[in-house]
């Protein structure tokens, strides 16, 4: 049972839910078990192949990196692979909606599970949006090359250059176009939206489609790019030199630190293992599933990240990758020859992101769907459609959210901010593992981290310490957020809090 109410405050903010009622609420929740051991690998694939391929690589490696942006890839991926090993005991040990948030819950506190629901906003729901203005650089770019062209204004958040192979796009009057509204971006969030709200089973079945043409796209892309590279190396190996630009003096731009701060960009590529823990109330075996979607999912898009860098860096100058579709600007490098193949490449591209939008957004309503059970937010947040089963209201809420973000604001800061938010996060996991396992190490767990106490001790630091590479502007929003969101828990959490009324919610 829960534990008992009292008054004091600190004893309030550290109230926490036992594993009895964590795992009595997974039996008890109306969402329906659908996703076997395969759909969730799917699950985990669909989020971290287009994140981290088709979208951020370019950013990292023009601002930051260099060709080197390949060593900041390992770097994250070291990283994560800590925070993933210790998602896999906790989805094993407590297979229920919301992920990290309960997590929270059950081994730190309240408090620490309010701060956690405000850090996946940023992992799930900006991530989301980032991927949806990806998405819409490669839907103009496939456009431009039948011809169709979308009014440029159109094409990117409000008072930003247009830029275009790295240079800003200059109009008939002589100045830089500036964009207005992204509506691509706008109106794919609002339609995966739609998909979501018709039911988990419907999307994951789309979602297997979509992953299976993107991970042969993706392929594709290696195999002939990089056979191409290969063939013309002497031409092309100038793009590799240096491998690791020197450092312009501004902490961040290129050497080390460079591709540290790269690190902390592209590490947010990664958080499709996160989202498959996100769907414990809907595993048809969770303590055996979920690991292995989880570790399964992190193998194979850290081997395909890795080979997908080497190609593109090869392929282009790093310099002209800051854009939205750094994948379309390698292949359109090939030249009007392999204009089939470029079509092809952002045509997967396209499908690939419109997955990683899908699986983000449903990561973030279940969360939501998590919290407004426990009374954290309002009830109308649980509310489960009649018919499909699925949490309408706040999937709607999500789409507009993200749809808004992905219209108006640019990529960069979207990707830092979620970045942050997401590293906090898999922060708290690494340190509930250790919580966990010294307030409950009776519990069966289907999964153990390996090396205990001192991988998840070595994925708190490592996790924080990439949070201070991110530019000071970034941090101090942060602050910010946080502090509302601290503020927001005393007027409204707090109060409505269902462990606070020593009531459990059965819906």
């Amino acid at each position: 049972m829960a534990n008992t109410p009292t008054t004091g405050l600190l004893s309030r903010m550290l109230m926490r839910k036992s594993v009895e009622q964590v795992q009595r609420e997974s039996e008890t929740s109306a969402l329906k078990r659908t996703l076997g051991k395969w759909n969730l690998v799917f699950l985990g694939v669909g989020c971290i192949i287009g994140a981290g391929i088709f979208v951020r690589t370019g950013n990292a490696a023009a601002l930051h990196a260099g060709p080197a942006v390949l060593l900041s890839f390992l770097v994250a991926g070291v990283v994560c692979a800590l925070a993933g090993l210790c998602y896999a005991e906790l989805s094993s040990t407590l297979p229920v909606s919301g992920s990290a948030y309960t997590y929270s819950y059950t081994t730190v506190g309240e408090f620490a599970a309010w701060i956690m629901g405000g850090l996946l906003l940023l992992e799930y729901g900006l991530a989301a949006s980032v991927v949806a203005v990806g998405w819409s650089g490669y839907v103009v770019s496939l456009l431009g090359d039948y011809g169709l062209v979308i009014p440029p204004e159109l094409t990117g958040p409000f008072g930003h250059a247009l830029m275009r192979d790295g240079v800003a796009v200059i109009g008939p009057d002589g100045n830089a176009v500036t964009t207005l509204f992204n509506l691509p971006a706008f109106l794919i969030c609002l339609a995966l939206a739609g998909l979501l709200i018709i039911g988990v089973s419907e999307s994951a079945k789309v979602n297997n489609v979509i992953v299976a043409i993107k991970a042969s796209v993706i392929i594709a892309f290696i195999i002939i790019v990089g056979w191409y590279v290969i063939q013309h190396f002497d031409a092309l190996k100038a793009n590799w030199d240096p491998f690791i630009p020197e450092p312009t003096g501004k902490d961040g731009e290129y050497g080390w630190s460079g591709i540290f701060r790269a690190a902390s960009i592209v590490f947010f590529a990664y958080i499709g293992f996160e989202a498959v823990s996100t769907a414990g109330q809907e595993a048809k075996n969770p303590k055996r599933d979920m690991p292995f979607g989880i570790i399964g999912s992190l193998m194979i898009c850290t081997v395909l990240y890795i080979l997908v860098s080497i190609v593109m860096t090869l392929m282009v100058n790093y310099k002209m990758l800051n854009v939205p579709d750094p994948v379309a600007v390698a292949v359109d490098a090939l030249g009007p020859a392999w204009g089939w193949f470029a079509k092809t490449i952002k045509i997967g591209a396209i499908i690939g992101l419109t997955s990683v939008i899908l699986v983000l957004m449903y990561g973030q309503t279940r969360i939501f769907y998590t919290m407004a059970r426990d009374g954290l937010l309002p009830k109308v947040f649980s509310k489960v459609h009649s018919k499909f089963k699925t949490p309408w209201i706040n999937t709607i809420l999500v789409g507009f959210l993200t749809a808004a973000s992905a219209a108006f604001f640019d990529i960069n800061t979207l990707g830092d901010m979620t970045s942050v938010g997401t590293l906090a996060a898999f922060g708290i996991v690494c340190l509930s593992v250790i919580w966990l396992r010294t307030t409950h190490p009776e519990i069966p767990r289907g999964f153990k981290v390996p090396l205990y106490p001192a991988l998840p001790a070595f994925g708190i630091v490592a996790c924080f310490a990439l949070i201070f590479t991110v530019e000071t502007r970034v941090l101090e929003f942060f602050g910010w957020y946080v502090l509302a969101a601290i503020i927001l828990y005393f007027v409204y959490g707090m109060r409505n809090s269902q462990l606070q009324k020593g009531l459990q919610q059965h819906e």
